[in-house]
């Protein structure tokens, strides 16, 4: 067996891949919920309902959706321009941090300034520590070759053994009754709510904003061109003019920007502290958010919905037919495999000899 590469990929198969491999994914889930001993139809139609079902099911998936939006955001940028940041999570955390270090110290009179003000510092802070954490392995990698999936990985456990330190050290809250959690925010820099009595909060507003300006710049902009120059080949663009070192240091900043902002507006929006445990992983269902969405930053905004939907929905699914909810990081994790296997697929066609 060989794969031969294709002359021309369809565009209608590059569409439809995600959704086969979702499909796919549905359907070797389905064989677990059996083996679980449940009914897969009524099984999925929980979860959905759960996800989708109601105005508060809603409200639940759009606020898991919106830091999964952001860190789907910073791996479509990152991997399109080939630059593969493994390290949305660390990023996040380092986001979160900075926000509460801006935001919280002293109650967040510590810098003495109007919360107007302190809030627009406190969201530059968090990007800014998210874009200084992947500016090192960008750098790395086009000065040295040194290999950044390894590098961003490595951060990610780093940077939460620093949380931990803050946590229990000099940012820890005095009133916690010992439990591991930061100062909270100053109330004025909280994100205000969507629709009353839910936690839906302004943050969607954001990153549906970041995710609308994304797609603009890379598809009106010098810069999106070079993005994708560099992504497609990195050594055709540099011959043909392309800055590549400066248009991956670009990326990164603009990748880590996003992560760290996510941390930043998960505490601003939802919890208005930081937990060691504040990220069931958004950092890595990010990257299956931009592989189902192709890398498009619109299509992100979809698939970090459905993601989300699929999360909170095995919650509520789980207390009625008893499958555990860790269907819901099968589905995620297999949804990955399959869209890397339906885009190979797109590009390669298979030969027997």
């Amino acid at each position: 067996m060989r794969l031969e590469k294709r002359t021309h990929s369809s565009s209608a198969a590059l569409v439809l891949a995600p959704l086969g491999a979702v499909l796919f994914t549905l359907l070797i889930s389905a064989l677990l919920v059996l083996w679980a001993g449940a009914p897969v139809g009524r099984t999925y139609g929980l979860l959905l309902q759960g996800g989708f079902g109601s105005v508060f099911a809603w409200s639940e998936t759009l606020t898991r959706a919106i830091p999964l939006m952001l860190t789907g955001l910073a791996a479509a940028v990152a991997f399109k321009a080939r630059l593969f940041n493994i390290g949305a999570e660390g990023q996040l955390y380092m986001g979160a941090l900075a926000a509460v270090a801006v935001g919280g110290l002293h109650g967040g009179t510590g810098f003495d300034l109007p919360p107007a003000l302190l809030f627009v510092l406190m969201m530059l802070a968090a990007a800014l520590a998210g874009a200084l954490l992947l500016l090192g392995p960008a750098l790395m990698k086009a000065r040295l070759g040194v290999d950044e999936v390894v590098t961003t990985l490595l951060l990610n456990f780093i940077v939460l053994l620093l949380v931990s330190l803050m946590l229990d050290g000099p940012m820890k809250d005095p009133t916690a009754m010992g439990w591991p959690q930061s100062v909270v925010l100053l109330g004025d820099l909280e994100l205000a709510k969507l629709i009353p009595q839910t936690r839906v909060h302004t943050g969607l507003l954001w990153a549906c904003a970041l995710a609308v300006g994304l797609w603009a710049l890379m598809k009106y902009t010098v810069l999106g061109f070079d993005i994708r120059a560099v992504g497609a080949n990195a050594r055709a663009a540099a011959f043909a003019g392309v800055p590549v070192t400066r248009t991956v240091v670009l990326v990164a900043l603009l990748s880590g920007g996003l992560a760290g902002l996510a941390g930043a507006i998960e505490v601003a929006g939802r919890t208005s502290y930081l937990t060691l445990d504040m990220s069931p992983g958004y950092g890595y269902s990010g990257i299956v958010i931009a592989m189902l969405a192709g890398l498009h930053p619109l299509g992100v905004m979809l698939g970090s919905v459905f993601v989300a939907g699929v999360l909170v929905g095995a919650d509520s699914m789980s207390r009625v037919v008893g499958v555990p909810t860790f269907i819901a990081d099968v589905i995620v994790a297999a949804s990955l495999i399959s869209v890397l296997v339906a885009t190979l697929l797109t590009q390669y066609r298979v030969r027997w000899q």
